[in-house]
């Protein structure tokens, strides 16, 4: 199934990024958008290894770098299955640039990552947002072609520019970080580029 949606967008790859070029659509980002540090984190909502990012090493991140004005991150869309892409769709949807779907999709993945098919992902998914209290119109959201294209390119870029090839990869300053993603490993590279 993956190596199916790879070929898939390698080939539509020109039809894509003409469609999401049509409507700006806001990335999500925090931090100082002029710092001089910026991290790239690609992730995918339905990686618990993302998840265990999200609520080990960011809130540090965030605190030291983030709120200071050191750095900025941009998250990036890089769904490993179906129902990962659905919810990036939807962490895109108000088109707002905030994190905070996209924050509580990760703090809350084992309440909405669950069911044997895609459809009882989606309905998961929904009921998980409407319980949270985010109103959106969610067939609107995950049927919406330019938030899709969005979506697929992030993924196809990360494939071209930096080679990702699994979640959660993190690129400071275009390069690759390879190192053991932990708060101690991330903060020694953060602070050498201060």
């Amino acid at each position: 199934m993956k190596k199916l949606l790879i070929i898939l967008l390698v080939l539509f790859y020109p039809i894509i990024k003409s469609n999401a070029e049509e409507k700006n659509i806001n990335r999500m980002f925090v931090g100082n958008p002029d710092a001089k540090i910026t991290i790239i984190a690609y992730e995918s909502l339905t990686c618990s290894h993302c998840a265990n990012f999200h609520k080990d090493v960011y809130p540090q991140l965030k605190k030291d770098f983030l709120d200071t004005g050191l750095a900025k991150i941009e998250f990036r869309h890089f769904p490993l299955d179906l129902a990962a892409f659905n919810a990036a769709k939807i962490s895109q949807c108000r088109n707002d640039g905030e994190t905070e779907i996209y924050n509580s999709l990760f703090a809350n993945q084992q309440k909405w990552v669950k069911g044997s098919s895609v459809e009882e992902a989606n309905k998961n998914l929904q009921k998980f947002l409407t319980n949270e209290g985010f109103n959106l119109e969610f067939e609107k959201c995950i049927s919406d072609k330019q938030i899709e294209d969005f979506v697929l390119n992030d993924r196809i870029e990360g494939v071209k520019n930096y080679n990702v090839n699994a979640t959660p990869t993190i690129i400071i300053n275009n390069k690759k970080f390879e190192k053991s993603l932990n708060y101690k490993n991330l903060k020694k590279t953060l602070e050498k580029l201060i």
